[in-house]
């Protein structure tokens, strides 16, 4: 019997569970939810994104969702559990709905507010004029601009406050003065409790319009998948809804049409379309068993796929599944400046009363105090602190899933910022990963020294025994069944083929079997491995027949990659199992200066290590399979998937296609989302320690203040939104 150590921890059997999160004003709402789910039982963590108006949260199997959300119920915001992912509504379509609900209030409130401020340019300032602006105020602040006093009281109720509490109070404050005015024959100010609700408003509808469109990404995403699927039963084609496929099931794919779903090629020849994946704009040639995606475009002849993964088990589905991941997560900067937002509101509340009472002692006048104090109330409010880094990382990552990059969480995006080093493994991400036949020299005839060669390969399952094979079928061989197949250890294979006894292997393996080499092979063997060739030589009735040189070839554009890579001040290291020889000359030709070879798989991330030791901050690129280790060492792993591996654990950074460019744009997408998140903060930041000052000491009116606060948030949002320019000409 088997023990666990003592020291060996449980697994974590705690799952997380989505939610969207009603009545988040800004970015103090976030933080206060977030505090108070992480202390119900049951919760392991919790994240609630302000932008996405959701919350992630890891339940242990003794939790209760219904007591999670009766807790949030009780601040005054409501939880509603994430429908499942085939009945999920896109994201736009909520944003869509708060657009749509913003702009209606902003046309009635600003139908009574401009009317409101006619009256109050020519009116005489009579009793009359004054009712008038009363009248047409009212239903600004109570009606259009409800949503703010409700969501005060809500948080009042909580023993709370939010971004509301702060327009609700100035709102009122102006409209109760003025009200009170009117009967004491004093100046009143209605204008200013409707042009805030009005301006807010505006904000509000600028910033729903904008939301939406840093959320496309994931929307259009989930809408490119097919709608309905031609099934194949009994020889017969019937047209059903997508969502009823099956695993198992045959699906017709004709020219122009999108595949339904994942599935595997059963019959039939095409190219298919699968750039909404890779990001790869060349149509990729497909043949049966060659696995199809989901909403790819199949581009020339009928296909048959079966079935093999549907619903929220696809392709399509997983990547859009991570970067909502990505988006939901926080980098560091955010959890800043959420500590700040949460204790901002209390602290502006006091400074604006205490404006209000300095005031009011030196000038003696009410009106300026009310006036002044007001300002305070709206220019401070934090809304654009909340919105800073969320509204980046929506676009940034959406942007990214569109170019073939999938980031995992927000603080790959300030991690890839420091990294000064990136490691690539040779085989499949420096080189195409397949071997293939470069050179060959006989001292027989070439054609009856394919037919034994490939013929003893077939049997193995070496990449250059395919290699081998490939170059027989393609000279149009017929190949032999091999008899009494042997591996050799040290690189070789030996066996009989018609009769003969062959023995196929590197230089070593055949010196070893006491076979003579002559000066001459072994120059010529000296001459491939130097210009990076994988050599072995093939033998029968006693003598070296002939010497071949296969080639894992670089990708077409990994050196251009490299020289971008290297322009950004990056170093760079090929990580290899190679020779000296074969791997210098490999790194030379990509332009790589810097090797470490012979470096077998289980030492990859030893060699991870050994750099960041040497105070690197080091990114490691590699296929996400064997390279898995060293992925996980590296300050930054970076995995290539292929459309089938886009669920890799290892890596921080999914990359859907084999292209080394990906690497360019992922490094350079990262750090430009991280600058625009830096941009997002500082402008934040530096607006309101400038504008406090100004309206406390009564240099902002109220209604200028609201206008400046709404544009604040817009304008973070904005620049948010650039990101979607990313890469396009």
């Amino acid at each position: 019997m088997i023990e666990t150590p003592p020291d060996t921890p449980a697994p974590d059997a705690s799952v997380a569970v989505s939610f969207e999160v009603d009545g988040m004003t800004c970015a103090s709402c976030a933080v206060r939810i977030e505090r108070v789910l992480g202390k119900q039982d049951g919760v392991a963590s919790a994240v609630v994104n302000y932008a996405g108006a959701e919350a992630v949260v890891k339940l242990d199997p003794s939790a209760n969702v219904g007591d999670l959300t009766a807790a949030i119920d009780k601040l005054g915001y409501h939880l509603t559990e994430r429908a499942p992912e085939d009945e999920r509504e896109a994201p736009s379509h909520r944003y869509a709905r708060e657009f749509l609900f913003q702009r209606r209030n902003l046309a009635w409130a600003a139908a009574f507010t401009i009317p409101l401020i006619l009256v109050m340019l020519i009116g005489d300032g009579s009793t009359g004029a004054k009712v008038a602006m009363w009248v047409l105020a009212t239903p600004v602040v109570f009606v259009f601009g409800w949503q703010f006093h409700r969501n005060a009281l809500l948080r009042l109720r909580a023993f709370d406050t939010s971004m509301d509490t702060l327009v609700s109070m100035g709102t009122l404050a102006a409209y109760g003065y003025s009200a009170w005015a009117i009967f004491a024959e004093e100046e009143v100010f209605f204008e200013t409790a409707a042009l805030i609700i009005t301006f807010i408003l505006l904000g509000r509808f600028f910033e729903a319009r904008a939301k939406g469109n840093a959320s496309q990404a994931i929307s259009r995403l989930l809408e490119l998948g097919a709608k309905e699927a031609r099934i194949l039963r009994n020889g017969v084609e019937t047209l059903v809804p997508v969502e009823t496929v099956r695993p198992g099931d045959l699906m017709v794919v004709n020219p122009g049409e999108k595949v339904p779903t994942d599935g595997r090629i059963n019959a039939g020849r095409s190219s298919l379309d699968e750039s909404l994946l890779t990001g790869e704009s060349l149509p990729v040639d497909k043949g049966p068993g060659d696995a199809v995606f989901g909403a790819t475009v199949n581009h020339q002849g009928r296909i048959v796929v079966e079935a093999t993964a549907v619903g929220a088990d696809t392709a399509l589905s997983q990547i859009a599944r991570m970067v909502e991941a990505a988006q939901a997560s926080k980098a560091p900067a955010q959890r800043l400046a959420d500590r700040v937002s949460s204790i901002f509101v209390p602290i502006v509340i006091v400074l604006a009363v205490a404006t209000g009472l300095v005031w009011l002692a030196v000038s003696g006048e009410v009106e300026t105090a009310l006036r002044n104090s007001v300002a305070v109330l709206i220019i401070a409010c934090p809304c654009a602190l909340g919105l800073a880094t969320p509204t980046a990382i929506m676009v940034g990552s959406g942007r990214g899933a569109e170019l073939g990059i999938l980031f995992k969480t927000a603080e790959v995006f300030e991690r890839t910022r420091t990294v000064d080093t990136i490691a690539f493994d040779k085989t499949g991400t420096i080189t195409t990963g397949r071997m293939t036949v470069d050179a060959v020299e006989t001292m027989v005839d070439e054609d009856r020294f394919f037919t034994l060669v490939a013929s003893l390969e077939s049997a193995s399952g070496h990449p250059v025994a395919r290699a081998l094979t490939l170059a027989a079928e393609e000279r149009g061989l017929s190949l032999s069944s091999p008899s009494d197949v042997e591996e050799l250890p040290g690189g070789g294979i030996r066996g009989t083929v018609d009769g003969t006894g062959v023995v196929v292997g590197n230089i070593g393996l055949i010196r070893s079997i006491g076979m003579e080499i002559t000066p001459d092979v072994t120059g010529r063997v000296d001459e491939l491995e130097s210009r990076g060739r994988t050599v072995f030589l093939a033998a029968w009735n006693g003598e070296i027949r002939g010497v071949v040189g296969v080639v894992d070839a670089p990708r077409p554009a990994v050196a251009g990659a490299i020289r971008q890579l290297a322009a950004m001040d990056i170093d760079l290291v090929m990580v290899t199992g190679d020779n000296p020889v074969t791997a210098n000359a490999v790194a030379e030709d990509v332009g790589i200066g810097r090797v470490l070879d012979q470096v077998r798989p289980a030492e990859k991330a030893a060699a991870v290590e050994m750099l960041q030791q040497r105070g690197e901050t080091v990114a490691f690129v590699g296929d996400g399979v064997n390279d898995a280790p060293a992925l996980t060492q590296a300050d930054l792993g970076m995995a290539v998937g292929s459309g089938t591996d886009i669920a890799i654990e290892a890596g921080d950074v999914v990359l859907l296609s084999g292209d080394p460019r990906l690497v360019v744009t992922a490094v350079r997408l990262a750090r430009r989302t991280h600058r625009t998140i830096s941009q997002n903060l500082f402008w934040a930041f530096f607006y309101n320690a400038a504008a406090i000052p100004l309206a406390a000491l009564g240099q902002l009116d109220p209604s200028v203040a609201a206008l400046a606060m709404a544009f604040s948030s817009v304008s973070v949002v904005m620049n948010s939104v650039r990101l979607r320019r990313f890469g396009k000409t």
